[in-house]
């Protein structure tokens, strides 16, 4: 089973088109599941524009107002969004219309689609090919888009990306208020059958154990929702010290996990400076640490780079014993992705295909581009020494929080912070004199869990 999605019945039923991994699972691996809840959230657009007395779309928020003004106010912003609709291919997969028109139309229906979604977290979706789930619904819409030409040039864009932060941010404001309804035990509610079981597969595997949901987390059973009062109260929930201890305590060799995450890449005698934005994405750690002063020491450093699911636990804990030296939130891109289209001959001409795999492919490249946290600590262990910790923000999960302070000392396995609204990916860095190894092995599909060993460093 994929994380985020269980299939009813045979797995082979479903045609191979539809049957593509997505790292993290923010999207359903199941394409069908993404299409049936853009297409049902279309659909009730459309019937709400149908019943309209004047059969005009709903007035937009002001903040969307304000995001239509800028399209049409700005030349180079109005030719972004208008050409990257067009340049989505008209055939499967990424159209569902039978006519051969795109799911998003254009830019306005893209604010419309928006619009309609803006009041409603994040939810399960009851499809034919199962109950799955839509982690990030803007980056669903975004999905073809941003891996044009045209919407590669987009979302790089300064003003678009200071738009967008404005648009996330009042979303955001809804997850932190009214969005609670969505924590129900009914079909597509988190805590319905599909989505308790699969959160608690997640959070289970690491040890294998068969904790409940209330022995793992913090929360009260006896309460409705579990005593959390909205989605992002939710998403941000605490672990129980007993459930995920932390590894060698007294040892300040071992090095732990810094978040729930499963490994996506580990890099050793990294550049300062790359060409990250090339298929390859190579780490450049000037970019990675947004050129601060501390940057340069990490030249021909070891990456070790971890991704998180939508179901799995979003705060993280400092890997050493040591002191906070920089803590900042560097702001950057929110649905930036490299230009990684193929073509392809076909029939009498070539036909240009859009990397499927989204957002989830540009790992390496999000960590020079993305909004993230970034946080260097000067380790007791002097065979560690400075080592840096980079939470990175994707697409409208970018909103990162540092809840400790420059010069504060904190002990292996204290929290330093969180994503609100799911999480993303996250990066660790060693200086190139660190002996440091032992890291969980590349393309083991289990989280390791936080605090627990993820490397060790010899003296």
């Amino acid at each position: 089973m994929g994380k985020g999605v269980r299939q009813h019945g045979d797995h082979h039923d479903i045609p191979k088109d539809y049957r593509i991994h997505r790292a993290g699972a923010w999207l359903p691996t199941d394409y069908r599941i993404q299409q049936h809840w853009l297409n049902h959230t279309i659909e009730q657009l459309d019937k709400k524009i149908h019943e309209h007395p004047q059969k005009r779309p709903p007035k937009l928020t002001p903040v969307l107002q304000e995001f239509k003004e800028l399209i049409e106010g700005n030349s180079r912003i109005y030719m972004y969004f208008s050409a990257m609709w067009d340049e989505v291919p008209r055939k499967a997969p990424y159209n569902k219309d039978p006519t051969g028109r795109n799911q998003i139309r254009d830019y306005n229906h893209m604010l419309q689609v928006l619009n309609h979604i803006f009041g409603r977290a994040p939810t399960w979706t009851d499809a034919a090919a199962g109950v799955g789930m839509v982690g990030v619904p803007m980056a669903a819409f975004f999905d073809y888009a941003m891996g044009t030409p045209s919407g590669h040039a987009a979302f790089l864009d300064p003003d678009v990306n200071a738009m967008l932060k404005k648009v996330l941010n009042k979303w955001g404001e809804y997850l932190k208020a009214k969005s609670a309804e969505v924590l129900g035990n009914h079909n597509t509610g988190w805590f319905g059958e599909v989505g308790y079981n699969d959160i608690m597969e997640v959070a289970n595997a690491p040890r294998e154990t068969k904790f409940k949901f209330e022995d793992m987390f913090q929360c009260d059973p006896s309460k409705k929702y579990y005593g959390y009062t909205t989605w992002d109260d939710f998403f941000t929930r605490r672990v129980h010290d007993a459930a995920r201890p932390v590894a060698s305590p007294d040892d300040d060799g071992v090095v732990v996990n810094a978040c729930e995450s499963e490994v996506y890449n580990i890099t050793r005698d990294v550049k300062l400076r790359d060409k990250f934005w090339i298929k390859g994405q190579p780490y450049s750690v000037l970019d990675m640490l947004a050129n601060d002063p501390l940057a340069p020491q990490f030249a021909g450093a070891t990456v070790y780079q971890a991704f998180l699911s939508a179901l799995s636990y979003h705060r993280w804990h400092s890997p050493v014993s040591g002191k906070i030296v920089r803590a900042f939130v560097q702001p950057g891109t929110y649905f930036s992705e490299p230009l990684l289209e193929e073509s392809a001959p076909e029939g009498d001409g070539v036909v240009t295909t859009i990397n499927q795999k989204g957002i989830t492919a540009a790992q390496g490249y999000l960590t020079a581009l993305a909004t993230r946290a970034i946080i260097f600590i000067e380790a007791d262990n002097p065979a560690i020494g400075v080592m840096a910790f980079i939470g990175v923000g994707m697409d409208e999960v970018s909103t990162c929080e540092i809840t400790v302070k420059e010069g504060q000392r904190v002990k292996k396995g204290d929290e330093t912070g969180m994503f609100h609204f799911g999480g993303s990916s996250h990066c660790l860095l060693f200086r190139k004199d660190v002996k440091v190894d032992g890291f969980p092995e590349i393309g083991r599909r289990v989280n390791v869990p936080v605090r627990g060993q993820v490397a060790v460093v010899k003296s």
